[in-house]
């Protein structure tokens, strides 16, 4: 093998795999991932994945409603979940995950969700980006507002 061919060999490969790795690590951008894209709370008909028929509603409990603030929210990182109240009695649930680098949001102030990474900042009523350089807003997850517990799914 010549030195061009064992060149091309090792681009197409680099390339394949830079591919590859952009696909896994990005976002896939498909609000089809169950759940109303609006971050509304909706009922769940099933019990999740891991739970027990006769369990409550929706799956994992994340929070009581009052432990919610009015006008804020709470970052649930295990989960990777953030949780708002944009105005009372009205959660919303988004991932915890920035769009733009795919680091964890660490604070809910001010009306944003806020990533320390690079400065990308939220609505916390929609998720849309309200600076960036994040260009997509935040992902909506589904969550279940019930008996003064906010579970999600």
């Amino acid at each position: 093998m010549n030195a061009n061919a064992r060149r091309r060999t090792v681009l197409t490969a680099g390339a394949a795999g830079a591919a590859a790795l952009v696909t896994g690590c990005g976002s896939s951008g498909d609000d089809s991932g169950g759940g109303d894209a609006s971050g509304t709370p909706t009922a769940s008909d099933t019990a999740s994945p891991g739970t027990s028929p006769d369990a409550s509603p929706g799956g994992e409990e994340l929070a009581a409603t009052g432990d919610i603030p009015v006008g804020g929210g709470t970052i649930f990182k295990e989960q990777k979940v953030v949780v708002t109240q944009p105005e009372e009695g009205e959660f919303k649930a988004f991932s915890a995950v920035c769009t733009h680098a795919q680091c964890l949001v660490s604070t809910v102030s001010d009306g944003t969700i806020n990533c320390p990474c690079h400065g990308s900042k939220f609505s916390i009523t929609d998720a849309a980006v309200e600076a960036g350089p994040a260009t997509r807003p935040l992902p909506a997850e589904q969550i279940t507002v019930s008996g003064g517990a906010i579970r999600l799914g």
